[in-house]
């Protein structure tokens, strides 16, 4: 029994240890995986020394090894059995990781009441300062040094040139420059990134506006695209959609300490209605380092007789378009990879009277209609999700139209 318990930590741990080693995202994924490797090596030991302990004999400090084995795997299996219980979804590997674990255990107990013979402490000394500081190398790396730096994020920018007329002086052209500056030491998927331009008018009042009518104005702060400053004299109505477009490729990445630039003109008839218009950039962004993207394809319009199903909590009241965008998502590491339920990223691109917007979410298979805000916040935060915006970024139009 114990011969087995250590043959099957040796397999399993070796293979997730392998994969992690070789394939993890990260720094402590692959610190993971190589201590797996190091417990899968000290279990295959434990295995053979199994047989020299009871049937050959040739080895004096065999039934030690097998007893330090035996511990490896239990700690190990152990500490698998509840990362895998509290963070991820599979019910297989906690099972069979719990049965190693108490196989192990029993394996201890069997061996301790043979005849075995302890090496010279201070050998075992020595052995478990150098096994700690290991450990608290990586703990301290991963629990201290890691979580500081989640809270990095691209910076987008937006510079307005000067405005041209055609030669027929009746449509005028603004250049935009749009700008995304890693300055970040981890790369970032491109998920969505979009720009779009409302024109507004803007009426003088003759007369102080009433306090009521302040009062309405600051209720629309709750929209992000109605922040419009309070003001004496100065009616803001709302903003209509006059350019959208993505100014960088779904699916791409931006490296770290890298920068992306894209210019874009938005283009009106001299006589437009507008007094001014405000400019929006955003980049829905997802870390390299905390997610794995496979097949990032467009899957179609709502407005398609066969189209991609919205989900309510996306849809809202409001009757917009919608194109999306979906993935495979991969872990980071070969734990996570082989113990949760398989998720998938959806971006929705929204196009409303409030302008267009760009929402990233990922969800379990199946799931999609059930999204709850918490659970999207932890997904947010587990595979590295983020929002670059700028804006509104205001330009009149008086001097422009001053020159018909």
């Amino acid at each position: 029994m114990i011969l087995l318990v250590l043959l099957l930590t040796t397999l399993l741990l070796g293979w997730l240890g392998f994969e992690d080693f070789t394939k993890a995202l990260t720094f402590p994924g692959r610190i993971t995986g190589a201590a797996l490797l190091m417990v899968a090596t000290t279990t295959l030991l434990g295995a053979f020394a199994v047989v020299d302990h009871w049937v050959f004999h040739s080895f004096r400090y065999s039934g030690t090894v097998v007893l330090i084995s035996a511990i490896a795997a239990f700690c190990t299996n152990g500490l698998l059995v509840l990362k895998i219980t509290t963070e991820d979804d599979s019910i297989l590997y906690p099972v069979l990781l719990g049965t190693l674990m108490l196989g192990s255990a029993l394996a201890v107990v069997v061996v301790w009441q043979t005849s075995i013979e302890i090496p010279p402490p201070k050998r075992v000394a020595a052995a478990l300062i150098i096994s700690s500081l290991l450990a608290a190398a990586n703990f301290g790396y991963q629990n201290l040094y890691q979580p500081a730096r989640r809270g990095a994020k691209p910076m987008v920018t937006l510079t307005i040139g000067n405005a041209v007329l055609n030669k027929a002086r009746k449509v005028f052209s603004m250049p935009v420059d749009i700008k995304i500056e890693n300055r970040s030491d981890m790369a970032f998927y491109v998920l969505g990134a979009e720009f779009h331009a409302m024109g507004e008018r803007v009426q003088l009042s003759t007369d102080d506006r009433l306090r009521q009518k302040w009062r309405s104005d600051a209720l629309g702060w709750q929209k992000f695209q109605d922040r419009n400053p309070l003001s004496r004299r100065e009616t803001h109505q709302a903003g209509e959609l006059v350019a959208a477009q993505p100014w960088m490729g779904p699916g791409f990445w931006i490296d770290s300490n890298d920068e992306f630039c894209a210019r874009t003109l938005v283009e009106l008839p001299i006589d437009t209605k507008y007094d001014q218009v405000a400019l929006y950039a955003t980049a829905s962004l997802a870390r390299k380092d905390q997610i794995e993207l496979e097949t990032f394809d467009f899957k179609g319009y709502s407005w398609e007789t066969q189209a991609t199903k919205i989900p309510k909590w996306v849809k809202g009241h409001e009757n917009n378009d919608f194109f999306v965008y979906r993935a495979r998502v991969h872990e980071n590491n070969a734990i996570d990879e082989h113990t949760v339920t398989p998720r998938n990223l959806a971006v929705y691109w929204t196009f409303g009277g409030d302008g267009v917007s760009v929402r990233a979410s990922i969800t379990r298979n199946g799931e999609e209609e059930r999204q709850s805000s918490k659970e999207s916040e932890e997904f947010a935060s587990r595979y590295g999700l983020v929002d670059a915006m700028t804006g509104p970024i205001e330009r009149t139009l008086w001097d422009i139209k001053s020159k018909r």
